[in-house]
């Protein structure tokens, strides 16, 4: 595995890789989910890039991003193992020199739930990705369906601005008892850790709700939102659409169950697709392979 610090040498090694490319961003701290994106992108690609980079534009000021955890070496091998053939850890000076000062507006997408809590912080996930993108020129970004609405922004980002990169999301991948996999989650305490099974229960206990033909968003969501353990909190929970992230009054298909639970300092994000007839997800369904009436919601 190539090694790589600067944007100008990861353009020239990766035009080298015999194509197609599959590209995995990271901000390092590797779980099995970045593990399962890496080996789907292996299985579907000749060649596999990935990157390691903590994006202090995508924190807040008050945000963990001294405290992110880092692990670099161990990820190297990791990613080694796993058959990455590039690796792009740039330092944050090269990503943002003196007067670095572009940032691209993601729209009316990005300022609602994540985008409202965390001011600037979709401009800052949009901005690196496009950087990385520019950097490695890879054939497929893969992205994990956990960050359903930082996927449905990068989406539209390389949708609008006509990068010739397709974008593949893959499923959450989760512990056994239901939590999604999050380098943010070695933060929890064996309390915290226990309860926050029960975001899960209750996206499923909400999904039921829907499935059994309830369409008023306030009574599907109430079955989810006495389910959440103490000492956990909500911050939200709710039915929306997946191409607007508008909240689904009265609730119709598709749509998602959004999560955002604060357990202490951690927040811990998920959702649970709420698929098309026929099983069809619309977090993981290229756009294009959708129905016509869902993929109207998205041009």
């Amino acid at each position: 595995m190539q090694i790589v610090r600067t944007p100008g040498s990861a353009r020239a090694i990766a035009r080298t890789l015999p194509r197609p490319v599959g590209f995995v961003p990271t901000m390092g701290a590797l779980h099995a989910g970045h593990l399962a994106l890496v080996e789907r992108a292996r299985r579907e690609n000749v060649s596999v890039a990935a990157s390691i980079f903590v994006n202090p534009m995508q924190f807040g000021p008050s945000e963990d991003y001294d405290k992110y955890p880092r692990a670099f070496e161990r990820d190297c091998e990791l990613l080694a193992a796993h058959g990455v053939d590039l690796l792009y850890a740039p330092a944050v000076e090269r990503m943002y020199p003196p007067h670095f000062s572009a940032a691209i507006d993601v729209g009316a997408l990005g300022t609602s739930f994540e985008g409202a809590r965390r001011p600037g912080h979709f401009a800052g996930v949009a901005t690196v990705v496009a950087k990385l993108l520019h950097a490695l020129e890879p054939t497929s970004l893969y992205l994990g369906q956990k960050d359903a609405q930082q996927t449905a922004v990068l989406r539209a980002m390389v949708r609008d601005l006509d990068m010739a990169t397709n974008v593949v999301v893959a499923p959450t991948v989760r512990e056994a008892d239901g939590l999604a996999l999050s380098s943010r989650n070695v933060y929890l305490n064996a309390e915290e850790r226990s309860a926050a099974a029960s975001i899960y229960e209750a996206m499923r206990a909400v999904a039921a709700a829907v499935e059994a033909g309830e369409t008023d968003p306030r009574r599907a969501l109430a079955a989810g939102r006495k389910l959440l353990m103490e000492p956990l909190r909500w911050d939200y929970l709710a039915l929306v659409d997946p191409f607007t992230f508008v909240e689904a009054d009265p609730v119709r298909r598709p749509c998602i169950v959004l999560a955002a639970a604060n357990a202490g300092a951690v927040r811990l994000l998920d959702n649970l697709p709420l698929p098309l007839p026929g099983g069809v997800d619309p977090l993981v369904t290229p756009p294009h392979e959708l129905p016509r009436s869902a993929r109207t919601r998205i041009s």
